[in-house]
């Protein structure tokens, strides 16, 4: 009977797989590469590697290093791989060759993957690296596992070429470990995900009110004050100040020694790390440690996420409760900025210094007797130009260090510094304006790259003042029209970190965004802009690395799924819901009556009045029939707030 049994059980599978192959082999099958290729040419049939495969690696070091690593990760299968140095390729081996060839771009690579074998050719080690990049997203999934598998894993490879190279050679994620420390690990971890989307400039935000977070052996009390605050546990902005008495213990920072250790592990995976120290503004750590910074004689602390910069809204300009800046008006405040940056030019080899220069609330300057002084010195008509004052003397300071200043657009304010870049974040005016005075650009805009933001419905993620979804991600062009486009070094996304205290939510809030982001600023536009290539397609490819995550126990967010809600308001007492999804195939089932809606109840086809006796609107999305979303439960209450 067993027998009977085992025999349709094995057709059964016979079946399955050969459908599987079926539907891998058919004419519109892609494989799913973020970011998406410049060019790829799919063949027939597939190559099988053997249980013992040999890597041949070129003799640079560098090159031996990425074999060596890829020798690593194909080992967790169970198989057995060895790295041998040679240029000539082996029977089903994967060849690592630097080359002479005049067609591959800068940073790019050829990949073949052939009957006989795998091989990577590229100019340079960078170009070997990003190829091996997207080698690894074609083996299946279970090589992203992190466990060591007891049994040897089939390998199989689609038989395909492809030809790539980056857009852009600034492709940034800013990492903010002021407001939030992470360590070490973490950061090397965060440098891993980001590398193998071809990511290849990490920011690290070290300084804010917040936290100091880099050792300045010179201005010790820097790390031994401005690294430490109380700790808080809630919503960040609502936080009580520091009470009598309390003790300053949460935190931490860098010492010169991790530093080092973190620039040389990026620097094998090809990424440079961008130091960011922000002044004027954001400084209550520094002030911590060295209140004489400051222009307001009083007391202060390293802020541990309580309110004291007022935002009123309306077009009214923020202003500061507390003075968190450095004063520009004093020697000393240069002084202390010529070692800091000392120690941090000769910490960080990548050939910029980040000076942030953002949101300096300037109602104390307004008041100050010295800061009225400087201007009538310096011929200063206004505040705009007290800052510019201080930025052009930073940038002197900079420059000196053999380093090129770059800062938010505030420093755009007031007159440029004469060689400083500029990183756009409050849209894409800031470097439109600076390239047309001919000044780099890196492109950073809140309302396509600040991964902070809510990806979904204020109902289900975590509270954020606004909303960035994938799909608006999708569409960032960091070429605005009519600019300059040599002038455009690229863009980057930034993730703050006020609500953001551990890994796992920093992987929510940073997938599948960057891939997204990753796009943006690796493929070339032409092929970003064909049907094939867009939002549906991307969106496939997307679902097929959460499987790669799953695997690597990478947390990811699915807002992707959820409805998007709105609300339009007819009259006083008449509401309509509206909603859709960004993702198509999915329908929304939704209740009224405070059940918990599952397929069988209604599906959302159009625009309806909302019930006037309703308390709550609770929504879920299927897709066949199967559970995709998450449970949305929004207070009727809630909605009507939103009417437009």
């Amino acid at each position: 009977m067993k027998k009977l049994l085992a025999l349709p059980l094995c057709i059964l599978l016979f079946i399955s797989l050969t459908h599987a192959q079926q539907a891998r082999r058919s004419p519109n099958w892609k494989p799913s590469i973020i970011p998406e290729p410049y060019s790829m040419q799919i063949g027939k049939g597939y190559l099988k590697l053997p249980y013992y495969l040999n890597i041949i690696s070129s003799a640079n070091k560098e090159v031996r290093q990425i074999a060596d690593r890829l020798a690593i990760t194909l080992q967790n299968t169970a198989n057995e791989v060895k790295v041998k140095e040679g240029t000539l390729p082996g029977n089903k081996t994967i060849l690592l060759s630097l080359v002479k060839d005049a067609t591959i771009q800068p940073n790019g690579y050829k990949l073949q993957i052939s009957a006989t074998g795998v091989s990577i050719k590229a100019n340079e080690p960078a170009g070997i690296f990003y190829g091996v990049q997207t080698l690894l997203q074609l083996f299946p999934d279970e090589v992203e596992e992190l466990r060591v598998r007891k049994s040897p894993f089939d390998w199989e490879l689609p038989i395909l070429s492809i030809q790539d190279h980056p857009r852009f050679n600034w492709r940034g994620l800013m990492l903010d470990v002021s407001r939030h420390f992470f360590t070490v690990k973490e950061v090397k971890d965060f440098i891993d995900q980001m590398a193998k989307y071809k990511f290849n400039l990490l920011h690290l935000h070290l300084t804010d009110d917040q936290g100091w977070r880099l050792e300045i052996k010179s201005l010790p009390k820097l790390t031994e004050v401005g690294a430490w605050r109380v700790e808080r546990t809630g919503t960040f902005g609502n936080f009580p100040k520091p009470q009598p008495g309390e003790k300053a213990s949460y935190g931490g920072f860098y010492t010169h020694d991790d530093i080092r250790e973190l620039v040389k592990y990026a620097g094998d995976r090809f990424v440079n790390i961008l130091p960011e120290i922000d002044v004027p503004g954001h400084s209550l750590a520094a002030l911590a440690a060295y209140p004489e910074l400051s222009c307001t004689p009083g007391e202060y602390y390293v802020s541990p996420g309580d309110r004291f910069m007022i935002w009123p809204g309306g077009g009214q300009h923020f202003y500061g409760t507390l003075d968190n800046t450095i004063c520009p008006a004093q020697e000393k405040s240069y002084e202390y900025l010529d070692k800091i940056f000392t120690e941090v030019a000769a910490l960080f080899p990548f050939g910029y210094i980040h000076m942030g220069g953002d949101e300096t609330a300037r109602n104390f300057w307004e008041k100050n007797e010295a800061i009225k002084a400087l201007m009538q010195k310096e011929n200063l008509k206004d505040l705009d130009e007290v800052q510019s004052y201080f930025v052009k003397r930073v940038e002197k300071i900079i420059n000196s260090k053999g380093k090129k200043m770059i800062g938010w657009d505030e420093i755009l304010q007031g007159g440029l510094a004469p060689n400083a870049a500029v990183m756009s974040w409050r849209g894409m005016k800031g470097g439109i304006e600076a390239a047309t005075q001919g000044h780099e650009v890196v492109m950073s805009p809140t309302d396509f790259s600040y991964f902070d933001y809510m990806q979904g419905d204020a109902s289900i993620e975590p509270p954020v003042y606004a909303s960035l979804r994938l799909k608006k991600v999708f569409r960032f062009e960091p070429v605005p029209a009519g600019v300059n486009a040599s002038l455009i070094k690229g863009g980057q996304a930034n993730l703050w970190s006020e609500q953001v205290t551990n890994t796992r939510h920093l992987q929510y809030m940073i997938w599948p965004r960057a891939f997204a982001m990753s796009e943006a600023l690796w493929t070339a536009k032409e092929i970003r802009d064909t049907t094939e290539t867009g939002w549906n397609y991307f969106v496939k490819k997307v679902e097929k690395h959460f499987d790669r995550f799953d695997n690597a126990t990478v947390k990811y967010a699915r807002s992707l799924y959820d409805p998007i809600v709105q609300v339009s308001k007819k009259d006083s007492s008449t509401y309509t819901l509206h909603l859709s999804t960004e993702v198509s195939g999915l329908t929304i089932h939704y209740s009224f009556d405070n059940s918990f809606p599952d397929q069988y109840y209604p599906a959302y086809q159009a625009p309806f009045i909302i019930p006037n006796e309703a308390t709550n609107l609770k929504m879920i999305t299927y897709r066949d029939k199967e559970p995709i979303g998450r449970l949305m439960v929004i207070p009727v209450a809630d909605l009507k707030k939103r009417a437009k």
